[in-house]
Formats: structure tokens, C-alpha cells, sequence
């Protein structure tokens, strides 16, 4: 079985910085790449940056350039670190794993429980 556990969340006043963390744990898997996704209240949820195990990048145009997304391959955990917050990126963010499970090396998505981020103006 597979866990993603995420962590970081909080208030930040316009302009701060959060991290965020991701860990996967369990047995026999591996990591083909892990995406950040936020969802703002009433609206759809949408793809914020995805990170490859060999560290490869793509942010969506909303976070390019104040958002940087690592990855700790020997801890199994992803980072995101969101600099220069502004309220329009208040909302839930989900990690998501594009794993590679058990004997067989089944390849899945998985999700996180969401962290809550809010930017207050």
C-alpha cells in the first residue's frame, strides 16, 4: 500500500513564502514523476507543477517564476516552494504521484489528503 502525506500549509499574507511537502511511503514502488494541484473554492481543480524523478519541471503559466518544485529521491519526498503568494493562490493543494506499484510494477496515479493554503491580502 501507498501513502502520499503531505504538509506545509498555512496562512501567509501577500507576498510570504510556504513550503510544501509531499512524502510517498510504502513498499515496492517508484516514482515516475509527482504533480502539485491546487483547487480554489468554486472552482475546477487545475494542475500547478509537475516534477519528473529525475527532476524535470513544468509549471503552469499562473506560477512560473515564483514557484520551484524538488524532489528528495533518497526520502521519497517532493517539495514546492511558493514564493511571492498572492490571494489568488488560496486554495487546497494536492499532491499526486504517478507511481509504479508492487511486483508487477503497476502504474497508477495516487493522491494526497490536500493541505490548505491561504494568502491574505
Amino acid at each position: 500500500q501507498v501513502q502520499l502525506v503531505e504538509s506545509g500549509g498555512g496562512l501567509v499574507q501577500a507576498g510570504g513564502s510556504l513550503r510544501l511537502s509531499c512524502q510517498v511511503s510504502g513498499t515496492m514502488f517508484s516514482i515516475n514523476a509527482m504533480n502539485w494541484h491546487r483547487q480554489a473554492p468554486g472552482k475546477q481543480r487545475e494542475l500547478v507543477a509537475t516534477i519528473t524523478h529525475r527532476g524535470a519541471t513544468t509549471y503552469a503559466d499562473s506560477v512560473k517564476g515564483r514557484f520551484i518544485a524538488t524532489i528528495d529521491n533518497t526520502w521519497n519526498t517532493v517539495y514546492l516552494q511558493m514564493d511571492n503568494l498572492q490571494p489568488e493562490d488560496t486554495g487546497v493543494y494536492y499532491c499526486n504521484g504517478d507511481l509504479s506499484v508492487g511486483w508487477e510494477f503497476r502504474r497508477n496515479d495516487y493522491w494526497g489528503q490536500g493541505t490548505q493554503v491561504t494568502v491574505s491580502s
